[in-house]
């Protein structure tokens, strides 16, 4: 009944353009949107996202911003010239108030911050314009939020554990203790 409900609100072009450079990422919610009516296309980079947004411009699209070879933006507003009525999402794992900002200002309806599940995407791209999609089912907790914001600085210090303890004004130990062990819930 629910993949008969969610059909219901795709419309007739059910095309859905995925752009993630996580590859395992990228197939899990390519399989899981397919699932739910549409017809998921993947793409790892920017240039591929901008390929595809040239010759056949999705109805829905879901954009991480932070790519290997730039930023999801440009795809964004390149589905944006090519198809005005394509209903996009932003989905990443660099959440700030800036980067939500320039997402909607160059077309983003919704702007959702990984880990994000289908059903959240599904939510973003079939809400209403003037209603807001509901609020997740379960919320990450804040010691995940803190554990993830650890993990991205992480990278962005290239693994670095040195560099990352300084950076978030932590004991290097303390941060090998919270690196050893698994992510919370």
């Amino acid at each position: 009944m629910m993949d008969e409900m969610l059909g219901a609100d795709l419309g007739a072009d059910r095309s859905l353009l995925l752009v993630d450079d996580d590859e395992s990422f990228v197939k899990r919610l390519a399989k899981a949107m397919e699932k739910r009516g549409f017809a998921p296309e993947t793409a790892e980079s920017v240039a591929a996202g901008r390929a595809i947004a040239l010759t056949r411009a999705p109805a829905y699209a879901v954009v991480d911003l932070r790519l290997e070879d730039g930023n999801g933006l440009e795809v964004i507003e390149c589905l944006r010239e090519k198809r005005p009525d394509c209903r996009i999402v932003v989905l990443t794992g660099y959440g700030a108030i800036a980067t939500a900002v320039a997402a909607v200002k160059v077309g983003a309806i919704d702007y959702l911050s990984k880990p994000a599940d289908a059903d959240d995407v599904t939510n973003a791209l079939l809400a209403l314009k003037e209603t807001l999609p509901p609020p997740p089912e379960n919320p990450m907790s804040a010691d995940r939020v803190r554990w993830e914001h650890i993990q991205r600085v992480y990278e962005m210090c290239d693994r670095n554990v040195s560099e990352t303890a300084r950076r978030l004004s932590m004991h290097r130990r303390t941060l090998q203790r919270i690196l050893a062990k698994r992510s919370p819930k």
